[in-house]
């Protein structure tokens, strides 16, 4: 038997991509390599960075050169190390790490463009005071620190793409890279990559770039989604890998033009549709909510269709099973902190840490309260600052350790208003700049007896929540539960997946999506919104391995119905509405 006919049929469109894509890395052109949901884009950029090498790298060594990996998260870069040995022709990061790294040798130019960011406008006549001489970027927050203003995550690609003005400026990124890969290019930073492409692609003695990724799964705000560009060629990998014929036949009806080969056309799985049309009940009518079943309602439609996959469909919700909730309500209710939905006017302000206060708890505070908590200090003091707070004696263990206990007997017990006012009075762990301000404003405006703006009510309202829900919150938003929400599950896979469409989300609508997929001119006049209904739908219903079930508490019109019918027709499709 040859060795065409032994590879299965994702093997197969895998090497037609492979083939494609060796042929532009070694014709030095740049590229938009495109990988739907399970078609093992990490994989090939591992194999390009590997092909590269083993023609290249000792050229790359000797000219004091490498190939720059740039990725969005930590986790994929130490992936990609591991993957390749962390050979030293290759340079792998983030995409922060990989522009702080370009700029922070200009400190010069650093130190005179701080002063114009939007982030330190208002603290311009303390940067002078300070008299800064240097520029650094330790903690991700804005501080002055003696001599040295430390930059916010946000102020690093404003500055680069200032940099990248400078002829001179771009040569020293070319001489050293010759080469660029991008991962999950579509969650880029948009101005960014904007700002590459007009620089770069297309322009004579540039690096060559290829971007891997899916603009389809763009869910992230201010990112590039997809890139278009006459310098780009095209190479799309029609492979699956992760789920079963039956939930990849109902993903290429959704987007035929990247139709995927499985990697076994026999193997097992399936797809179920449940809908709540049939209610005759009133459904709610109140803004984002309008069109979804009164709460308790919609609890009972879910555990109505929990109880049906596990009994007559063989799901173990105890096992590799994930339940995506694409209706907050839902799944603040089931993750214990509904009162996030009394506090904020916005489920994304906790959802998706626009909040800063919740930003702060989830990726500083409770990170360290966690890890004093298992005894690891130093990754306590990592969560809570880039660099290790001085000790100069055992006085100081002392109250770093009172100070840290009491603050997880308050995470416990006590509201949010309580674990602020320790923070504030203690100083360990510092609370961010942000959180300051906001708590001064609250304070100021609460002494000068005057109408609090809506900011300040919702911090007003959330100093008076019980701290434990802010735990479930920030269990939920680490994917430690069995409900998640698109953002966190984002990459992965399970054994089965339930997706709970419903309201409450300000920016999406699935009912509008369903209806519009079927009809350009509805997609034309409403494209931004379109793409985001999109993505988001198109990530959930992808992370299944072996079974995929849709529940929709929200009410679905005709051409939504007929949407579904079209993707999902094959398989069944039940209304529950009129059993609740």
């Amino acid at each position: 038997m040859s060795e065409a006919t032994e590879l299965n049929p994702a093997e197969a469109a895998a090497v037609l991509s492979w083939e494609e894509l060796r042929g532009y890395l070694d014709d030095g052109s740049s590229f938009v390599f495109e990988a739907g949901a399970g078609a093992g884009k990490t994989f090939s950029l591992v194999e390009a960075l590997r092909h590269i090498l083993k023609d290249r790298s000792r050229e790359l060594q000797r000219s004091h050169q490498q190939v720059a990996c740039i990725t969005y998260t930590n986790v994929a870069r130490d992936m990609i190390v591991a993957q390749t040995d962390g050979h030293p022709a290759i340079y792998c990061d983030t995409t922060h790490a990989f522009a702080w790294m370009l700029i922070s040798g200009f400190q010069k130019r650093l130190v005179e463009l701080v002063r114009t960011l939007s982030g330190w406008v208002d603290r311009v006549e303390e940067l002078k005071a300070a008299n800064i001489t240097g520029v650094g970027y330790a903690l991700g927050r804005r501080t002055i620190e003696e001599s040295t203003a430390n930059l916010h995550h946000d102020d690093i690609f404003p500055v680069l793409i200032e940099l990248m003005k400078s002829k001179k400026f771009r040569n020293t990124v070319t001489s050293r890279f010759p080469i660029v890969l991008v991962d999950e290019y579509q969650d880029s930073n948009k101005a960014l990559v904007e700002c590459l492409a007009s620089h770069f692609l297309g322009q004579p003695k540039s690096p060559q770039f290829g971007f891997f990724g899916d603009h389809w799964q763009r869910i992230y705000d201010d990112t590039c989604g997809a890139i278009e560009h006459e310098a780009l060629k095209r190479i799309g990998k029609k492979a699956n890998f992760r789920s079963a014929k039956p939930i990849v036949d109902s993903l290429n009806l959704m987007r035929p033009e990247l139709a995927q080969a499985v990697k076994d056309p026999s193997a097992p799985g399936s797809v179920h549709v449940f809908h709540t049309n049939g209610w005759i009940g009133s459904r709610e009518t109140k803004n984002h909510w309008q069109g979804d079943l009164p709460g308790p309602k919609a609890a009972s439609a879910l555990t109505k269709v929990r109880a049906t996959l596990a009994a007559e469909h063989g799901w173990d919700f105890a096992g590799d099973t994930k339940i995506l909730m694409l209706t907050h309500r839902a799944l603040a209710t089931e993750m214990g902190y509904s009162s996030m939905r009394n506090v904020f006017s916005y489920a994304d302000s906790y959802t998706r840490k626009a909040n800063e206060v919740i930003a702060y708890f989830h990726e500083h505070l409770e990170p360290a309260a966690r890890a004093f908590l298992d005894g690891k200090y130093g990754a306590m003091f990592e969560a809570i600052d880039a660099r290790r707070p001085i000790m100069s004696g055992p006085a100081d263990k002392a109250k770093w350790a009172g100070a840290m206990k009491r603050l997880c007997e308050l995470r416990d017990t006590g509201k949010v208003g309580e674990v602020i006012a320790h923070l504030q009075a203690t100083g360990l762990p510092i609370l961010s700049d942000t959180v300051e301000r906001q708590e001064k404003d609250l304070a100021d405006a609460i002494a000068a007896g005057g109408e609090l703006s809506s900011r300040q009510k919702e911090l007003s309202k959330l100093h008076n929540v019980d701290y434990a829900d802010v735990i479930a919150l920030c269990t939920y938003l680490d994917g430690h539960s069995p409900f998640q929400t698109k953002h966190g599950v984002k990459g992965d896979q399970f054994e089965n997946v339930l997706v709970v469409f419903g309201r409450g989300w300000n920016e999406y609508d699935f009912n509008a999506y369903l209806g519009m997929a079927k009809n350009p001119a509805k997609i034309a006049a409403k494209a931004a919104a379109y793409e985001r209904y999109r993505n988001l739908f198109y990530v959930a219903v992808s992370r299944p391995k072996r079974r995929l079930a849709l529940l929709f508490t929200q009410k679905l019109d005709p051409s939504a119905m007929a949407t579904l019918k079209d993707w999902f027709g094959q398989h069944p499709i039940l209304d529950i509405g009129s059993t609740l």
